[in-house]
């Protein structure tokens, strides 16, 4: 069926007669487009699997940009309603947003799922603006900015979460989205856009704040944060207060805020090298913050959250008498501390003389840190610095659960919850009644924050990007001098760069054609010869099958597979 909108009267048959050759120009012109701006697609590669990752890649980009949508919403109007009758009811001023008066939103966001009615989700946004800055950086910058306006962010500094809570709180993804979209534009167009930069980071500075003074209830460097994005992933609702009593003190709260700390360090240091070096001092603020969290939550002698006879970082209650009990669930909660890594390179720090100095000074005279401090900031004989939440042992330790198949490694990607709770469920019990965690690797069966998504098994493409880049930082420091099994227990010895393209390969495989079955895996290997080469970016994947699951058309973050795909072949090239 061929629609025409036009002001023009083309008569009874005439409104589509050239429909056949505009939209011929109209992909040529794409065509052209993608060869210019990937290698992937300018070189001549007709092998079929070279073939079959263009059409995937084509298809994210597609729905990339086809996910934009008009969105429309002023709590005051819902709350107060029209001028006239009937009122609403007074009931609303209990429900939820009563207390975002401020916010009036009226513009074209990039949605997570283009089939359902308009919302946004803030860390949902952030991760489509990393492969969006590949195709149109002008409107990734637009998108990440948009969300810090003051008729958006709360003047305390929250970002909102989405429509149904703007209280809910999502992980801090603003700042690391805000510098991928940066390095790329400059990739792009051969310019530093630090005005962009600098005007994120003068906004994420509130949003930052907020985070210190909300979510840091004792002040002690130990976060707390609920549920942060995963739904169902803990033994409790992490959103409601716990059953038990107490404070749950969260390895991905606090791991999450070291990230951001890393995160804004970045930022700083990039504008001191390039706008003014009066940004010195906050990089510091950053550097300094960053050390005390990793000191207290990660360390061995910190906040109880690493445990030495299972080698993870786990939640832990903390009772008002002092007593902590750690949840130990095998999650995707014990592997975010991964994330909260950042190397500084020797040029960077020669043209800040300053930082320089004072992080020697930091370094020589806190002796109270010592020994972990010598772990958490580890300098190369070229001068570079590598910071780290987690010790090369606890990396050890990590990476060797992490890369086991028995537990969360997965043929197409990490599982959200380790495999092992499959025959040993996690068992928890208080006041009468046994909570417990199994490991699921589909649809959810538990009806724990609604029920329709699922953190129990599956496996999710956000963490997992960010994962892979966390694997290449660390490797960008220890390089051959740290290597691992990939899986665990086999003789592929590998080191921790060839251990991310080897995850990367794994979530590319969830979308990859079978030419001998003419499947792919996200259709549950089932042969669909009419929509063989109509790819569907699901919400999550079966942690064992990689089946999609949920939404059918998260074309948001899902379609963040663009970036390793592209990285991968990048790699490929290298070999």
């Amino acid at each position: 069926v061929w629609l025409r909108y036009s002001p023009l009267d083309y008569g009874a048959s005439g409104a589509t007669a050239d429909a056949a050759v505009i939209m011929a120009s109209r992909k040529a012109e794409a065509d052209e487009f993608y060869k210019a701006t990937f290698a992937l697609f300018s070189e001549a590669d007709d092998s079929p699997a070279s073939a079959d990752a263009r059409l995937v890649q084509r298809q994210a980009f597609a729905g990339l940009l086809w996910s934009k949508m008009y969105y429309h919403f002023s709590p005051e109007l819902w709350l107060k309603g029209d001028p006239g009758p009937p009122r609403p009811p007074p009931e609303r001023w209990g429900i939820r947003n009563y207390d975002w008066m401020h916010m009036y939103a009226s513009d074209v966001i990039s949605m997570p799922d283009k089939f359902e009615y308009p919302w946004f989700a803030a860390w949902d946004l952030a991760f489509h603006c990393v492969p969006l800055a590949l195709i149109d950086p002008e409107w990734a910058k637009r998108q990440l900015v948009l969300l810090l306006r003051d008729w958006y962010m709360h003047p305390n500094g929250q970002i909102p979460a989405y429509e149904w809570n703007f209280n809910d709180c999502n992980p801090p993804v603003h700042a690391w989205a805000a510098l991928r979209v940066y390095q790329e534009t400059h990739r792009v167009t051969g310019v530093y856009d630090t005005v962009f930069l600098g005007t994120v980071f003068s906004r994420l500075l509130l949003n930052f704040t907020w985070w210190i003074n909300r979510k840091d209830r004792a002040g002690k460097n130990v976060f707390e944060g609920g549920f942060l994005g995963l739904d169902n992933i803990g033994v409790f609702d992490r959103s409601k207060p716990l059953p038990t009593g107490g404070v749950l003190e969260q390895s991905d709260g606090s791991a999450w805020v070291a990230m951001y700390c890393l995160n804004m360090l970045a930022i700083a240091i990039e504008l001191a090298n390039r706008v003014s070096i009066h940004y010195e001092d906050i990089a510091q603020k950053f550097f300094e913050h960053f050390v005390y969290i990793a000191h207290t939550a990660f360390s061995p002698s910190g906040a109880n959250l690493w445990s030495e006879a299972d080698g993870l970082f786990f939640d832990s209650l903390a009772f008002d008498d002092g007593r902590h009990l750690p949840l130990k669930v095998r999650s995707f909660v014990c592997l975010i501390p991964l994330f909260a890594t950042m190397h500084i390179d020797a040029s960077s720090l020669a043209r800040m003389p300053e930082f320089r100095r004072r992080v020697e000074w930091f370094l020589r005279y806190r002796t109270e840190m010592f020994p972990e401090l010598l772990s958490i900031v580890q300098t190369r004989s070229d001068g570079a610095i590598y910071l780290s939440a987690v010790s090369r042992t606890q990396l050890e330790r990590i990476t060797q659960t992490l890369f086991d198949e028995r537990e969360f490694l997965s043929p197409w990607g990490v599982r959200s919850l380790s495999r092992a709770h499959r025959d040993a469920p996690y068992v928890f019990d208080y006041g009468g009644q046994q909570y417990r965690v199994n490991y699921e690797p589909g649809v959810s069966r538990s009806g724990l924050f609604g029920g329709n998504s699922n953190w129990r098994g599956p496996v999710w493409m956000p963490v997992n990007y960010m994962l892979f880049e966390a694997l290449l930082e660390h490797h960008r420091f220890y390089g051959e001098g740290f290597a691992v099994c990939v899986p665990t227990g086999s003789d592929r010895v590998m080191n921790l760069r060839a251990a991310a393209f080897n995850l990367a390969a794994r979530l590319c495989a969830v979308f990859a054609l079978d030419p001998a079955t003419g499947t792919r895996p996200c259709y549950g290997g089932k042969p669909l010869p009419d929509q063989r080469d109509l790819v569907q970016f699901f919400e999550y994947f079966h942690g064992d099958t990689g089946a999609g699951l949920g939404a059918k058309t998260q074309l948001g973050w899902t379609s963040l597979v663009a970036v390793p795909s592209l990285k991968l072949h990048e790699e490929r090239r290298l070999w």
